[in-house]
């Protein structure tokens, strides 16, 4: 048979394979792909297949992506080339062409969906994050359909973009550096966006220069802190939502007529921390679960009021709040109910979508309540798979293969920018049909400080 191969660095060896007559080298596995060494029958009938297979290698052989490593999922009888950076460094159109030209090597050229060996390949694929190259009956290879269901509403609320909008508003008026008393809402994207632009985070409030103005986070601080920010002298703007200055003025009304409050809120959490600090220690008792409300033993249980963080699960909240009611019949809660209107909204859109979806993807930080609360939710109303992810590049794509509809929504401090990010994630590997679902339209809007409206 007349053979032709390319210059190999190092001795190779063919080997016969259902894909085709190609080298593998088990020597230097993880070398790059000029290394590879591809012999073709010239009387071979695949030999036009064989030629795109050995084009698309070519191509990555430019970019000088590693191959040859070794695949568990495939024995090495049957071994195609593994590219370990290949798919991270190349658009996805040249993936998926390597990808159809190896399954086009099979004798069912990818077109028969029992074929054991294209199963092989796809299952390689999905294990490294290859695109989830499918066939369309009797077409040629194309990439999966896959619906994206978009929650609506989803992303900021408007408390988070008043809380951005000052500190924007604030380095304009005094210019760089602005200081900024803990992350001023839980995003890394857009706190590293604001510190790109001058804003510099600190923990406390003695880390800031008295020289420069400082703003409070949204989640709202204890009484302390704007006590010593006056002491000091300091400029600084309250950036607190209205929400939450709500409850705070809940709890010192309810303080004021003699009671003692209970809150139902998670400990640690700067909310937490901030609304706790509007009262003397002791004065409010802290509950997380059911299960805390048989522990918790107030002052006088005929003298109780109850408040709760704004940013909880609602169905979890009305279960504490009945256990506190059972226990406590006299206990005073709000003229109207604390979560707040975006947190509602926002897990009304997931349990709107949950049924008709196979995973759930959450974009919110992991320190952000809201956004963990929408994960929940979402696992509570049935998905199977939901997962709180902070950019598109934390989509754990093994997590969803087979998945054939996916839910996208967001925390209310994660920025739509966000969200199309991860769309573009899809597009570069599935056919995706995106569809929204809205629950509610919000037209919400609160000012910023009169501080920073006034031009002098």
């Amino acid at each position: 048979e007349e053979r032709w191969r390319w210059p190999l660095r190092r001795p190779v060896k063919s080997m016969r394979s259902l894909y085709g007559t190609y080298v593998y080298n088990s020597q230097i596995h993880g070398d790059y792909a000029q290394s590879l060494g591809l012999f073709r029958n010239e009387r071979n009938v695949r030999a036009r297949r064989l030629e795109t297979a050995q084009a698309a290698i070519e191509r990555a052989a430019r970019c000088r992506a590693p191959f040859l490593s070794r695949s568990a999922a495939i024995p090495p009888s049957e071994a195609v080339f593994a590219p370990t950076g290949f798919w991270s460094t190349k658009p996805s159109h040249e993936r998926v062409r390597l990808v159809q030209a190896l399954l086009a090597l099979c004798p069912c050229r990818g077109r028969e969906p029992s074929c054991p060996r294209k199963r092989r390949l796809l299952n390689w694929t999905a294990a490294n994050k290859a695109p989830n190259v499918l066939t369309r009956a009797g077409g040629p290879m194309a990439e999966a359909d896959i619906t994206i269901y978009l929650a609506a509403p989803r992303g900021f609320c408007a408390g988070v973009d008043r809380a951005i909008k000052i500190v924007a508003m604030a380095l304009e008026k005094w210019g760089p550096p602005v200081y900024v008393r803990h992350d001023i809402v839980h995003n890394r994207y857009v706190v590293d966006d604001l510190r790109s632009k001058g804003a510099v985070f600190v923990e406390e409030l003695e880390e800031c220069p008295d020289d420069r103005p400082v703003i409070f986070s949204a989640h709202g601080v204890p009484k302390s802190v704007p006590a010593e920010a006056d002491r000091r002298n300091l400029i600084y703007v309250d950036a607190t939502c209205p929400l939450v200055s709500k409850v705070h003025i809940e709890a010192a009304r309810h303080h004021g007529n003699g009671l003692q409050m209970i809150m139902v809120g998670h400990a640690g959490h700067p909310e937490t921390l901030g609304t706790m600090g509007q009262l003397p220690d002791g004065e409010i008792l802290l509950v997380e679960t059911v299960e805390d409300v048989a522990h918790v033993e107030p002052r006088d249980p005929d003298k109780l009021a109850y408040i709760t963080q704004t940013t909880l699960s609602v169905d979890d909240t009305e279960e504490i709040v009945a256990a506190l009611t059972a226990r406590f019949p006299s206990i005073a809660g709000p003229h109207k109910e604390d979560i707040c209107y975006a947190a509602t909204n926002r897990q009304a859109a997931v349990k709107a979508i949950a049924p008709k979806i196979d995973a759930l993807l959450v974009l919110g930080a992991p320190n952000s309540s809201n956004s963990s609360r929408l994960v929940e939710v979402g696992r509570t109303a049935g998905c199977k798979h939901a997962q709180l992810l902070q950019r598109a590049v934390d989509i754990d794509w093994r997590a969803i293969v087979g998945a054939r509809s996916i839910g996208l929504t967001a925390g209310a401090s994660a920025p739509e920018i966000l969200v199309n990010e991860v769309l573009d994630a899809f597009r570069e590997r599935f056919s995706v049909t995106v569809e929204a679902v809205e629950t509610a339209i919000e037209n919400v809007e609160f000012k910023v400080p009169r501080i920073l409206r006034d031009t002098a």
